[in-house]
């Protein structure tokens, strides 16, 4: 009998893994807050897209509305339910979907930033583990049921890291992987936490940016003093990370170490660095179209991540004496842009 898969937040990441896994022949329920949205998936599939006429499907797959969510209690138990709502809202979605779990269920972050704690507190360390999603599946979601993949989609390529707190390798990190790679490349890690830092220093040095200025990914990289301060950026995250004790993976393309020198002035340093991200804007791998998720946010008119993300990374390199004032400034400044009393900008980010 195939696992009962749940997805609560059927948004970019939520909707394409979750719809994903359900085209291949699992037993999936998107559950979600949006409406018309449910209302699409249910009447319509749900439609995915990307760079490549290959990659466009409709998908049937189950939606529930939070509201309809009480319905699994006359069904068989949830065990694999992936938690894939924005940051801010870990609790309520754990939750919502705890007392469906059969007795070996577990709840996977399937999100941004770092909430294995916030599951755990809910559901126990026995119960929490993680995926973290690699900037390789950059996703929208533009209207309802309608996703996009705005990367291109790579053979070889992980994009999905399945992991214990523990960092051990386990029977269920195995299988809850081989479900995953049936929707892109997974891996079962044995280090969470570090891949966990990694992401986020990916997230750390792009998001909150693009919120920021307006900027999609490729303007954003080829803005030469935008730019500048993407590598600031993630050089801090990198320095804090380490602090920290996390191992510090490539940032996307970026080597750490080389990262870290080109923002203390190795003038070879940045010369690789300033190419490779070049390479990404110019070349085809990434769409016009593609923005992160917080810019697509507050384009939207929603709740930013920033203080889950920047804010994280400048509070936890304060506690571990790593200052990080590159994120400390950019999470005030997108709060600011987020009340509406700056307007989405380049010049936001150019202080110096």
């Amino acid at each position: 009998m195939k696992p009962r898969i749940a997805v609560i937040g059927a948004g970019a990441v939520g909707g394409y893994v979750g719809a994903g896994m359900a085209a291949a022949g699992h037993d999936v329920t998107l559950i979600d807050l949006w409406p018309q949205h449910v209302d699409a998936i249910r009447t319509g599939g749900m439609h995915l897209s990307g760079m490549t006429e290959a990659e466009t499907q409709v998908v049937r797959v189950r939606a529930l509305h939070v509201t309809e969510v009480q319905h699994l209690a006359r069904e068989r138990p949830v065990d694999i339910a992936f938690v894939a709502v924005k940051s801010y809202d870990t609790e309520w979605a754990t939750q919502l979907i705890a007392p469906y779990l059969s007795a070996s269920g577990v709840v996977l972050s399937l999100q941004n930033c770092i909430n294995e704690e916030r599951i755990a507190s809910l559901v126990g360390w026995g119960r929490t583990m993680g995926t973290v999603v690699t900037g390789g599946l950059a996703l929208d979601l533009y209207e309802p049921a309608h996703i996009r993949r705005t990367m291109a989609k790579r053979a070889g390529q992980t994009c999905l890291y399945v992991g214990e707190p523990s960092g051990r390798i386990t029977a269920r990190a195995r299988a809850i992987a081989a479900i995953l790679n049936d929707v892109d490349g997974a891996h079962a890690t044995d280090d969470l936490w570090g891949e966990r830092w990694t992401k986020l220093c990916v997230n750390g040095m792009r998001n909150g940016v693009s919120a920021a200025t307006g900027m999609g990914g490729n303007a954003r990289d080829t803005h030469d003093a935008v730019r500048r301060v993407c590598i600031r950026l993630g050089a801090e995250g990198v320095r804090v990370g380490r602090a920290l004790g996390f191992r510090v993976g490539k940032i996307g393309a970026l080597d750490p170490d080389t990262l870290d020198r080109a923002d203390a002035g190795d003038a070879g340093a940045m010369a690789e660095i300033e190419r490779l991200m070049l390479a990404a804007s110019e070349g085809a791998a990434r769409s016009e179209l593609q923005r992160p998720s917080m810019a697509q946010d507050m384009a939207k008119g929603r709740r930013t991540e920033i203080a889950f993300m920047n804010g994280f990374i400048a509070a936890r390199g304060q506690a571990a004496g790593v200052p990080a004032p590159t994120h400390a400034r950019l999470t005030e400044v997108v709060q600011l842009v987020e009340r509406g009393e700056l307007r989405a900008d380049p010049a936001n980010v150019l202080w110096n």
